[in-house]
Parts: C-alpha cells; structure tokens; sequence
C-alpha cells in the first residue's frame, strides 16, 4: 500500500507544479509544446538507448512477458474493433488503443514493484516489451497516418520506424546490449544528464495541459473513447491478465500477483507526448491517462489484497 502512494503522490507532485507554471503562464503561450518536443525529440530517445544499453535482454523470453504482450493485444484489440465499428480514424483509434494497454511501467511501476513486489525487476519485461515492441509499432503507424496525404515510394514506408527518434534510441539500446559493448563514460555521462529530463518534462507538460481542461470524462466528442480506454485500461486488462496467466499458464501465488500488479498500472504520461507530437487524440490521452491513474489506487490496493 505504501509503495502505491508513494508512487502516486510523486507524479502527482510534478503534475501539479506543471499545472502552477500553466496557471502563471512562466513559459509563456509555448511552454507545453516546448517541453513535448524537448522529450520527444531529445530527452526521451537518450533515456531509452542508456537505459536499454545496459539492459538483459533475456528478459523478454519468460511466461510473464507472454502473458503481458496477450493481454496487451487483447485489450488494445477491443478498442481497435470498437473504433473500427464508430469510425474514430487510425490517429485516434492508435492513441486510444495505447491508452488501453499500454502500462506506466517506469516512473510509477518501478517504486510500485519495490514497495509491493519486493523487486524492481519484475517490471524490467513489461519495460521492454512496450519500448521494443509496441512503441515502434504504434509510431510507425502514427508517422504513416501523419504521411498519408502525401505521395511514399515503399521504401520511404520500409523506413519509417527508423527516422523516429523515440524507435531510434531504443533500437540503438538493444545494439549496444545485444553486442555486449560498453558505452564510454565521454559518452554516456552526457546522456544519462540529458535523459534525466526526460520524466520531469512529461509531466510537467502533462500539468500545464490541464489548465483550462474540462472535467474528464465530460461531455464531448472523446467521451466515449475516454471511458472506454480507461475502463480497458483499469479493469479489463488486469482482469485479463488474471485469467491467461492462471488459466493458460498456470501462474500462482508470487508470480501470478507480479503479472497482474504491472498489467493494473495506469496508463503511461508520455502517451500524451505522442498524441501531442502528433497532433491527434491529446484530449483522448490527457483524460485517459488522468483517469486510470486515479481509478489504478482502488484497484492495486485491491490486487494486493486479493492476491498478496
């Protein structure tokens, strides 16, 4: 219980200094794209390739992971077909399906799995999974929707994935781990600085986009896509989550609660970085990732409980 809080009260700390520094306009009418753009183009790719860099890869190959990506294709995929069937567009339909599944592994699931797991690690497949696998994926569709009204050869959609900067730190990462080299400290010092902006600017552009939002969850055109990325998000993936792990392969006890602890976390804030960057769905992911992590405090201590 008392990691849950503390995880949350710190993110809730940044958010709110971001929401003052909106509210006194200190950055002036820019401040929050500024901040996007800095994590999106810069600080985020150096988090990801110092932290993937020194990351062990043979993570991914475990049962808890398996259960992780089904559970993520299984939720995303009830979006996917809901906003197929209302006609939400591709932009609109990629950010609602990552508000869906994809889960605040770092800032929030990292003191999480050390106050309740007892071990940091745990959340280390979850991590990769997203920022391998579902990042690259999501962007590249992103970038093509974003591309759509103009005129590609095949070739310039084959390399796609590899002129986003977020897909390029971490594909570099995963070179630098896989080939067993180490990063010299001329140049890895620099990067773990400048990575260290990273979370702080997310949030905080988080909480400056809050000043003058409407309550979430309100009346308008992304209210259907709000309550149902969160209830996706805060219900229906954890509940998922439960029953492949138990019923397909068999979890209990320790590992069974670690699956569905990371499975229950919010919806992460840097999806409204992308959904800013991208100029589609930010309403959709600002109301989303706001409601889940206010709904994830009842259901992980509800978890814990059930399961602990």
């Amino acid at each position: 219980m008392q990691g849950v809080l503390n995880g949350f009260a710190v993110i809730a700390i940044v958010i709110a200094v971001g929401y003052v520094i909106g509210r006194r306009g200190s950055l002036g009418e820019n401040g929050r794209e500024v901040l996007t753009r800095l994590a999106f183009h810069v600080a985020t790719p150096a988090l990801l390739f110092t932290m993937l860099a020194k990351a062990d890869l043979s993570l991914i190959l475990s049962p808890s992971l398996l259960v992780t990506a089904l559970s993520t294709v299984v939720v995303a995929g009830v979006f996917v077909a809901v906003a197929a069937v209302r006609r939400w567009g591709v932009g609109r339909t990629t950010i609602g399906a990552l508000c869906s599944s994809y889960v605040n592994s770092g800032n929030l699931g990292i003191p999480i799995a050390v106050y309740v797991l007892g071990d940091a690690s745990l959340v280390a497949p979850v991590l990769l999974f997203q920022q391998l696998v579902v990042t690259p994926v999501a962007l590249t569709i992103l970038d093509l929707a974003e591309a759509s009204g103009t005129r590609q050869t095949w070739w310039q959609r084959l390399l796609t994935p590899f002129r986003n900067p977020i897909a390029i730190g971490a594909l570099s990462g995963v070179v630098v781990s896989a080939t067993g080299r180490r990063v010299p400290s001329p140049v890895l010092d620099p990067l773990e600085l400048i990575a260290n902006m990273s979370v702080p600017a997310i949030l905080i552009a988080f909480g400056i986009s809050l000043c003058g939002s409407s309550w979430p969850g309100g009346r308008g055109a992304d209210r259907v896509p709000v309550l149902l990325s969160t209830a996706l998000k805060s219900v229906g993936q954890p509940v998922a989550a439960w029953a492949l792990a138990a019923g397909a392969f068999g979890l209990h006890g320790a590992r069974l609660l670690d699956v569905v602890v990371t499975s229950a976390l919010p919806a992460a804030q840097n999806l409204y970085t992308y959904a800013s960057r991208y100029r589609v769905g930010e309403r959709l992911a600002r109301e989303s990732i706001l409601l889940s992590t206010m709904a994830s405090v009842p259901v992980l201590v509800v978890v814990a409980a059930l399961l602990g």
